[in-house]
């Protein structure tokens, strides 16, 4: 069974950074597509950024291109997403999930982390 656990969240003020980790179990971790997920309050889902372990390819929304980096570390099974130069509109709930392909449908999700960007 995949289990993706997302940590990392919290409240940091405008031009902060945080760190989001996915530790992710039940699968093998050596063929595999993370994306990253947001939900901010009354608004749709978004896809925020992606890392394909086929050839390392990453994607990045444009609304946090320059800001945010993807990275795994493969040895924890374990995927990052580092947030710098955070603004109050990255406030939501961001959410890892797994699939093979990064364009292809995610099927299995974390429970989510809060992150808070206060102005």
């Amino acid at each position: 069974e995949v289990q993706l656990v997302e940590s990392g969240g919290g409240l940091v003020q405008a031009g902060g950074s945080l760190r989001l980790s996915c530790a992710a179990s039940g699968f093998t971790f050596d063929d595999y597509a993370i994306g990253w997920f947001r939900q901010a309050p009354g608004k749709e889902r978004e896809g925020v950024s992606c890392i394909s372990s086929s050839d390392g390819s990453t994607y990045y929304a444009d609304s946090v291109k320059g800001r945010f980096t993807i990275s795994s570390d493969n040895a924890k099974n374990t995927v990052y997403l580092q947030m710098n130069s955070l603004k109050p509109e990255d406030t939501a709930v961001y959410y890892c999930a797994e699939s093979g392909d990064c364009a292809a449908d995610f099927g299995s999700w974390g429970q989510g982390t809060q992150v808070t960007v206060s102005s």
